[in-house]
């Protein structure tokens, strides 16, 4: 744990440090897109089912809560998930781990799969990747959270489980590398 938390540390300041000029320009750009202030605070679920504030990037106009032309851009790349880098320096996120869902979901998980919470959650997961396509996936679904509830979720809490009971840093290291490659390819 010591080593993934210096990695963690390590990694997110090479990150601000290398991309900071990109990162004020993506704010900007989601403030003037949003007619707002370009950051977005939600309460989720961490580590022991402790809440937390998560940093976003806003993409939805802050009149109409519908995704903007930039904002779509932006989660296509996952380029509104830069702010979690402060997160990760805070130390109530990990670049690996299961993603924070809202209250809700996680904090109300019962028997093994309970163990998901002893995990920090993550910037990048196994279920992340996969479901990297989430929202159309959902946009196509009749009732999107019926279907979110009854398969989504619980194949998350299945892969996360698995990510439990097989965390590697080695592991960590292929699971960022994967995420790049879906990074630079969304249609993968």
């Amino acid at each position: 744990m010591f080593l993934k938390r210096i990695f963690d540390v390590v990694l997110a300041i090479v990150s601000l440090t290398i991309g900071w000029p990109f990162i004020i320009i993506i704010w900007l750009m989601a403030g003037v897109d949003t007619n707002s202030n370009g950051i977005f605070i939600q309460n989720r679920v961490g580590q022991f089912g402790k809440q937390f504030k998560i940093f976003k990037f806003r993409t939805l106009h802050l009149n109409t809560n519908k995704i903007s032309k930039v904002g779509a851009f932006f989660r296509k790349y996952k380029l509104d998930e830069t702010p979690q880098l402060i997160n990760i320096l805070i130390g109530n996120m990990s670049f690996v781990g299961p993603r924070p869902d809202l209250p809700g979901y996680y904090d109300a998980l019962k028997g093994e799969n309970i163990k998901i919470l002893q995990l920090k959650p993550g910037l990048i997961s196994e279920a992340a990747l996969k479901y990297a396509n989430e929202e159309d996936l959902l946009a196509k679904q009749t009732n999107p959270l019926k279907y979110n509830d009854e398969v989504l979720f619980p194949e998350k809490v299945h892969l996360n489980l698995n990510y439990y009971y097989n965390q590697s840093f080695w592991g960590d290291i292929k699971l960022i590398c994967k995420s790049i490659k879906v990074l630079l390819n969304p249609h993968l």
